[in-house]
């Protein structure tokens, strides 16, 4: 199951630029295949960033997944032509940081976050008794 839709870029995008941007044959609509492909790379990207915390797919999409599939799967269509403008290029690199905090646990998903919480982070436990040998102790030797 994709993690966003055309319905849901075309919020976003206009119909003439999505056109522009998958009508590799000239028939004056948007490649259905091109959108399609572009999205599966889009939650791929997102799939090797989460699958380290979560259960990949998500069999229930949270809302913030969905956004960043938007982002991502925009910013590979402008790809397959000139490049992305500015704007999408900086939506696709707080995209790839936000994915990158979530991978290491210091981002949730949001209030639909699988998991329900960030995972808690490995650092180690540290547990020290009082000092055996102090200044005052060692005073004489």
């Amino acid at each position: 199951m994709a993690y966003s839709a055309k319905v849901d870029i075309l919020e976003q995008l206009d119909e003439d630029i999505l056109i522009q941007l998958t009508d590799d044959a000239n028939a004056g609509v948007a490649d259905d295949d091109a959108v399609t492909r572009a999205i599966a790379d889009a939650d791929s990207e997102i799939d090797s960033y989460c699958g380290t915390r979560y259960a990949i797919p998500f069999s229930t999409v949270p809302p913030r997944v969905r956004k960043l599939s938007v982002d991502i799967s925009i910013y590979n269509l402008y790809a397959r032509r000139k490049g992305a403008p500015e704007d999408r290029k900086t939506r696709y690199d707080n995209a790839i940081r936000f994915l990158k905090d979530v991978a290491k646990g210091l981002a949730t998903l949001g209030e639909n976050d699988p998991d329900g919480s960030p995972a808690e982070s490995n650092t180690p436990d540290i547990d020290q008794s009082d000092r055996i040998f102090t200044r005052d102790k060692m005073k004489g030797f």
